[in-house]
Protein backbone atom coordinates (compact mmCIF):
# COMPACT_ATOMS: atom_id res chain seq x y z
CA UNK A 1 0.00 0.00 0.00
CA UNK A 2 1.39 3.20 -0.97
CA UNK A 3 1.32 5.83 1.20
CA UNK A 4 -0.01 9.65 0.60
CA UNK A 5 3.05 11.17 0.79
CA UNK A 6 4.81 8.36 -1.55
CA UNK A 7 1.85 9.47 -3.81
CA UNK A 8 2.85 12.79 -3.71
CA UNK A 9 6.05 12.02 -4.70
CA UNK A 10 5.04 9.77 -7.70
CA UNK A 11 2.65 13.13 -8.56
CA UNK A 12 5.68 15.22 -9.22
CA UNK A 13 7.53 12.63 -11.11
CA UNK A 14 4.83 12.63 -13.80
CA UNK A 15 4.08 16.53 -13.47
CA UNK A 16 3.44 18.33 -16.82
CA UNK A 17 2.10 21.42 -15.12
CA UNK A 18 3.64 24.40 -17.21
CA UNK A 19 5.71 22.30 -19.69
CA UNK A 20 3.57 23.62 -22.45
CA UNK A 21 2.92 27.07 -20.84
CA UNK A 22 0.44 28.34 -18.23
CA UNK A 23 -2.22 28.38 -20.61
CA UNK A 24 -2.60 24.76 -22.13
CA UNK A 25 -5.40 22.86 -22.31
CA UNK A 26 -4.56 20.33 -24.53
CA UNK A 27 -1.29 18.51 -22.08
CA UNK A 28 -0.18 15.50 -23.81
CA UNK A 29 -1.89 15.62 -26.85
CA UNK A 30 0.64 18.32 -27.73
CA UNK A 31 2.59 15.11 -28.23
CA UNK A 32 0.41 14.36 -31.37
CA UNK A 33 2.84 16.18 -33.83
CA UNK A 34 2.21 15.80 -38.19
CA UNK A 35 5.54 13.46 -37.95
CA UNK A 36 3.27 11.17 -35.43
CA UNK A 37 0.52 11.07 -37.71
CA UNK A 38 3.11 10.20 -40.49
CA UNK A 39 4.19 7.46 -38.83
CA UNK A 40 0.67 6.18 -38.14
CA UNK A 41 -0.23 6.21 -41.31
CA UNK A 42 3.14 4.33 -42.56
CA UNK A 43 1.90 1.62 -40.56
CA UNK A 44 -1.07 0.94 -41.91
CA UNK A 45 0.02 -2.68 -44.07
CA UNK A 46 -3.65 -4.08 -44.84
CA UNK A 47 -6.30 -1.71 -45.07
CA UNK A 48 -8.74 -3.46 -41.53
CA UNK A 49 -10.23 -1.50 -39.97
CA UNK A 50 -11.86 -1.71 -36.30
CA UNK A 51 -14.46 0.18 -34.18
CA UNK A 52 -13.54 -0.47 -30.16
CA UNK A 53 -16.71 1.16 -29.20
CA UNK A 54 -19.53 0.15 -27.61
CA UNK A 55 -23.25 0.94 -29.10
CA UNK A 56 -24.82 3.69 -27.68
CA UNK A 57 -28.05 1.85 -25.89
CA UNK A 58 -30.07 1.30 -22.87
CA UNK A 59 -27.96 -2.15 -22.38
CA UNK A 60 -24.64 -0.57 -21.81
CA UNK A 61 -22.22 -0.57 -18.46
CA UNK A 62 -24.38 2.51 -16.64
CA UNK A 63 -26.79 1.14 -14.17
CA UNK A 64 -26.65 4.43 -11.98
CA UNK A 65 -24.95 2.77 -9.25
CA UNK A 66 -21.58 3.20 -9.77
CA UNK A 67 -21.37 6.67 -10.01
CA UNK A 68 -25.11 8.81 -8.97
CA UNK A 69 -26.81 9.27 -12.02
CA UNK A 70 -24.55 8.20 -14.33
CA UNK A 71 -27.16 6.02 -16.89
CA UNK A 72 -27.04 4.50 -20.14
CA UNK A 73 -28.37 6.49 -23.22
CA UNK A 74 -32.16 6.61 -23.65
CA UNK A 75 -33.17 7.25 -27.03
CA UNK A 76 -36.90 8.29 -27.90
CA UNK A 77 -38.57 9.01 -31.07
CA UNK A 78 -39.63 12.39 -31.59
CA UNK A 79 -41.75 11.90 -34.63
CA UNK A 80 -42.58 8.42 -36.40
CA UNK A 81 -43.08 9.25 -40.39
CA UNK A 82 -44.91 12.34 -39.78
CA UNK A 83 -46.17 14.17 -42.67
CA UNK A 84 -44.65 17.76 -43.53
CA UNK A 85 -47.72 18.80 -45.00
CA UNK A 86 -51.77 18.18 -45.81
CA UNK A 87 -51.03 17.48 -49.36
CA UNK A 88 -51.44 14.06 -50.53
CA UNK A 89 -47.99 13.50 -52.00
CA UNK A 90 -46.27 15.21 -48.97
CA UNK A 91 -42.89 13.72 -48.05
CA UNK A 92 -42.86 12.77 -44.38
CA UNK A 93 -39.97 12.50 -41.38
CA UNK A 94 -38.77 10.85 -38.58
CA UNK A 95 -36.37 12.38 -35.57
CA UNK A 96 -35.37 10.82 -32.44
CA UNK A 97 -33.62 12.29 -29.67
CA UNK A 98 -30.97 10.85 -27.09
CA UNK A 99 -30.18 11.81 -23.85
CA UNK A 100 -27.12 10.44 -21.90
CA UNK A 101 -24.36 11.16 -19.95
CA UNK A 102 -20.46 11.88 -21.83
CA UNK A 103 -19.11 9.43 -19.97
CA UNK A 104 -21.60 6.51 -20.56
CA UNK A 105 -20.01 4.12 -22.83
CA UNK A 106 -16.79 4.46 -25.17
CA UNK A 107 -15.51 7.87 -23.96
CA UNK A 108 -12.50 9.78 -23.51
CA UNK A 109 -12.41 11.86 -19.95
CA UNK A 110 -11.91 15.27 -20.37
CA UNK A 111 -8.93 17.10 -18.30
CA UNK A 112 -11.72 18.67 -16.36
CA UNK A 113 -13.40 15.35 -15.29
CA UNK A 114 -11.20 15.04 -12.03
CA UNK A 115 -9.97 17.76 -9.76
CA UNK A 116 -7.48 17.06 -6.50
CA UNK A 117 -7.20 19.38 -3.70
CA UNK A 118 -8.89 22.10 -5.36
CA UNK A 119 -7.29 22.35 -8.16
CA UNK A 120 -7.20 20.88 -12.37
CA UNK A 121 -4.44 20.17 -14.44
CA UNK A 122 -2.04 23.45 -14.20
CA UNK A 123 -3.41 24.48 -11.34
CA UNK A 124 -6.63 25.38 -12.88
CA UNK A 125 -8.96 25.80 -9.60
CA UNK A 126 -11.66 23.16 -9.86
CA UNK A 127 -14.20 25.60 -9.76
CA UNK A 128 -14.14 26.57 -13.16
CA UNK A 129 -16.40 23.80 -13.49
CA UNK A 130 -19.55 24.92 -12.42
CA UNK A 131 -23.42 24.64 -13.20
CA UNK A 132 -22.67 26.10 -16.92
CA UNK A 133 -20.14 23.16 -17.81
CA UNK A 134 -16.16 22.94 -18.07
CA UNK A 135 -15.18 27.04 -18.54
CA UNK A 136 -11.63 25.21 -18.90
CA UNK A 137 -10.45 21.88 -19.77
CA UNK A 138 -13.29 21.23 -21.46
CA UNK A 139 -13.30 18.02 -23.79
CA UNK A 140 -14.16 20.41 -26.67
CA UNK A 141 -10.59 21.83 -25.87
CA UNK A 142 -9.25 18.06 -27.38
CA UNK A 143 -9.35 18.92 -30.80
CA UNK A 144 -8.87 16.23 -33.51
CA UNK A 145 -7.24 13.37 -32.58
CA UNK A 146 -5.80 11.41 -34.82
CA UNK A 147 -2.43 9.18 -33.95
CA UNK A 148 -0.54 5.71 -34.08
CA UNK A 149 -1.92 3.56 -31.40
CA UNK A 150 -0.58 0.19 -29.76
CA UNK A 151 -2.51 -2.51 -28.47
CA UNK A 152 -0.40 -3.71 -25.19
CA UNK A 153 -2.31 -7.53 -25.03
CA UNK A 154 -1.95 -7.95 -21.45
CA UNK A 155 -4.38 -10.78 -21.42
CA UNK A 156 -2.52 -12.75 -24.52
CA UNK A 157 0.54 -12.34 -22.89
CA UNK A 158 0.13 -13.48 -19.31
CA UNK A 159 -1.80 -16.52 -21.52
CA UNK A 160 -5.77 -15.76 -20.46
CA UNK A 161 -8.81 -14.88 -21.84
CA UNK A 162 -9.42 -12.39 -19.50
CA UNK A 163 -7.02 -11.15 -15.90
CA UNK A 164 -8.20 -12.04 -13.03
CA UNK A 165 -10.24 -9.14 -10.61
CA UNK A 166 -8.14 -6.97 -9.05
CA UNK A 167 -5.19 -7.98 -10.90
CA UNK A 168 -3.00 -4.92 -11.21
CA UNK A 169 -1.58 -3.71 -14.75
CA UNK A 170 1.72 -2.29 -13.45
CA UNK A 171 4.55 -0.34 -15.01
CA UNK A 172 6.65 -3.72 -15.21
CA UNK A 173 3.61 -5.63 -16.51
CA UNK A 174 3.24 -3.08 -19.58
CA UNK A 175 7.01 -2.94 -20.24
CA UNK A 176 6.73 -6.87 -20.29
CA UNK A 177 3.93 -7.14 -23.09
CA UNK A 178 5.38 -4.28 -24.59
CA UNK A 179 8.96 -6.30 -24.67
CA UNK A 180 7.45 -9.85 -25.63
CA UNK A 181 5.06 -8.41 -29.06
CA UNK A 182 8.12 -6.37 -30.22
CA UNK A 183 6.80 -3.56 -30.18
CA UNK A 184 8.34 0.30 -28.49
CA UNK A 185 5.11 2.68 -27.24
CA UNK A 186 6.85 6.17 -28.85
CA UNK A 187 6.10 10.04 -27.88
CA UNK A 188 2.44 10.69 -29.59
CA UNK A 189 1.59 7.17 -29.70
CA UNK A 190 -2.51 6.24 -28.15
CA UNK A 191 -1.52 2.82 -26.15
CA UNK A 192 -4.89 0.46 -26.02
CA UNK A 193 -4.23 -1.87 -22.98
CA UNK A 194 -6.37 -5.16 -23.17
CA UNK A 195 -7.50 -7.16 -19.75
CA UNK A 196 -10.31 -8.84 -21.61
CA UNK A 197 -12.74 -7.35 -19.13
CA UNK A 198 -15.03 -6.74 -21.60
CA UNK A 199 -15.78 -9.82 -22.56
CA UNK A 200 -18.18 -10.29 -19.37
CA UNK A 201 -19.76 -7.20 -20.88
CA UNK A 202 -20.30 -9.01 -24.25
CA UNK A 203 -21.67 -11.94 -22.80
CA UNK A 204 -24.48 -9.90 -21.32
CA UNK A 205 -23.35 -10.28 -17.76
CA UNK A 206 -23.27 -6.38 -16.81
CA UNK A 207 -22.54 -6.51 -13.22
CA UNK A 208 -19.52 -9.19 -13.95
CA UNK A 209 -17.61 -6.49 -16.24
CA UNK A 210 -18.23 -3.08 -13.23
CA UNK A 211 -16.27 -5.31 -10.94
CA UNK A 212 -13.17 -6.62 -9.57
CA UNK A 213 -12.10 -5.43 -12.27
CA UNK A 214 -7.96 -5.94 -13.43
CA UNK A 215 -6.57 -2.62 -14.53
CA UNK A 216 -4.15 0.09 -14.11
CA UNK A 217 -2.26 -0.25 -10.85
CA UNK A 218 -1.15 3.37 -9.33
CA UNK A 219 2.90 2.82 -10.81
CA UNK A 220 1.07 2.36 -14.60
CA UNK A 221 1.09 6.26 -15.19
CA UNK A 222 4.96 6.14 -15.03
CA UNK A 223 4.72 4.37 -18.33
CA UNK A 224 2.91 6.82 -19.79
CA UNK A 225 4.45 9.25 -18.90
CA UNK A 226 7.89 8.00 -19.44
CA UNK A 227 6.96 7.34 -23.07
CA UNK A 228 4.95 10.48 -23.44
CA UNK A 229 1.36 8.42 -24.59
CA UNK A 230 -1.69 8.65 -24.33
CA UNK A 231 -3.86 5.46 -23.24
CA UNK A 232 -6.97 4.08 -23.18
CA UNK A 233 -8.17 0.48 -21.50
CA UNK A 234 -11.23 -2.22 -21.86
CA UNK A 235 -12.70 -1.44 -18.59
CA UNK A 236 -14.87 1.10 -16.70
CA UNK A 237 -12.96 2.27 -13.86
CA UNK A 238 -9.34 2.50 -15.80
CA UNK A 239 -8.05 1.62 -12.67
CA UNK A 240 -8.07 -0.97 -9.88
CA UNK A 241 -11.18 -0.36 -7.11
CA UNK A 242 -10.15 0.22 -4.05
CA UNK A 243 -6.89 1.32 -5.10
CA UNK A 244 -3.50 0.25 -3.60
CA UNK A 245 -2.84 3.82 -2.05
CA UNK A 246 -3.60 5.22 0.90
CA UNK A 247 -6.96 7.04 1.70
CA UNK A 248 -6.72 7.64 -1.68
CA UNK A 249 -9.65 6.59 -4.32
CA UNK A 250 -8.92 6.95 -8.30
CA UNK A 251 -4.78 7.78 -7.98
CA UNK A 252 -4.86 7.19 -11.37
CA UNK A 253 -7.21 9.34 -12.20
CA UNK A 254 -5.29 12.21 -10.59
CA UNK A 255 -2.09 11.42 -12.04
CA UNK A 256 -3.19 11.25 -15.96
CA UNK A 257 -5.75 13.76 -15.44
CA UNK A 258 -4.74 16.39 -13.11
CA UNK A 259 -0.83 16.12 -12.67
CA UNK A 260 0.11 14.44 -16.48
CA UNK A 261 -2.74 16.19 -18.28
CA UNK A 262 -3.28 13.06 -20.27
CA UNK A 263 -6.89 12.13 -21.43
CA UNK A 264 -7.84 8.85 -20.37
CA UNK A 265 -10.43 6.37 -22.21
CA UNK A 266 -12.65 3.69 -20.66
CA UNK A 267 -14.91 1.49 -21.82
CA UNK A 268 -13.22 0.30 -25.26
CA UNK A 269 -13.65 -2.70 -27.09
CA UNK A 270 -10.68 -4.76 -27.96
CA UNK A 271 -11.52 -8.29 -28.89
CA UNK A 272 -11.83 -8.50 -32.54
CA UNK A 273 -9.03 -5.88 -33.19
CA UNK A 274 -6.07 -7.75 -30.36
CA UNK A 275 -7.53 -11.33 -32.57
CA UNK A 276 -6.65 -9.81 -35.71
CA UNK A 277 -3.17 -9.19 -34.01
CA UNK A 278 -2.39 -12.65 -32.68
CA UNK A 279 -3.69 -14.08 -36.14
CA UNK A 280 -0.85 -13.25 -37.99
CA UNK A 281 1.85 -12.43 -35.51
CA UNK A 282 3.21 -9.25 -37.08
CA UNK A 283 2.86 -7.28 -33.58
CA UNK A 284 5.62 -5.24 -34.13
CA UNK A 285 3.90 -3.52 -37.41
CA UNK A 286 0.19 -4.76 -36.94
CA UNK A 287 0.21 -3.61 -33.11
CA UNK A 288 1.03 -0.23 -34.78
CA UNK A 289 -2.34 1.12 -36.53
CA UNK A 290 -3.60 4.37 -37.21
CA UNK A 291 -6.24 5.58 -34.77
CA UNK A 292 -8.87 8.08 -35.02
CA UNK A 293 -10.66 9.14 -31.80
CA UNK A 294 -11.53 12.29 -31.90
CA UNK A 295 -14.24 13.06 -29.03
CA UNK A 296 -17.72 14.72 -29.48
CA UNK A 297 -17.16 18.31 -29.33
CA UNK A 298 -19.80 18.90 -26.92
CA UNK A 299 -18.40 22.29 -25.53
CA UNK A 300 -17.52 22.45 -21.92
CA UNK A 301 -18.21 18.84 -21.36
CA UNK A 302 -15.91 16.84 -18.94
CA UNK A 303 -16.14 14.15 -21.27
CA UNK A 304 -16.48 13.08 -24.68
CA UNK A 305 -18.30 10.09 -26.38
CA UNK A 306 -16.44 8.73 -29.04
CA UNK A 307 -16.49 5.76 -31.98
CA UNK A 308 -12.81 5.37 -32.50
CA UNK A 309 -11.55 3.39 -35.79
CA UNK A 310 -8.32 1.78 -36.14
CA UNK A 311 -6.88 1.47 -39.75
CA UNK A 312 -4.32 -1.78 -39.69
Amino acid sequence: MLSVAEFDVLAEQVSNWKRWGADDQLGTLNLITPDVVRRGTAAVLTGESFSPAMSLSLNGPQNGTGVPGRINPVRTMLAVNTPMSDAPDACAYSDDIVVTPTQAATHWDALSHRSHRGVMYNGVPADAVDASGATRLGIETAGTIVSRGILLDVARHLGVDRLPGRFGVTRAVLEAVEESQGVRVEEGDIVLVRTGQVSYFLAGDVPGYRRPVPALDYDAPLFFHERRAAAAIDNMPMELLPSNVEDLMLPVHVLCLVMMEMIQGQNWILEDLASACAKDRRYTFLLNFLLNATPERFLRSTGGLVNPVAVR
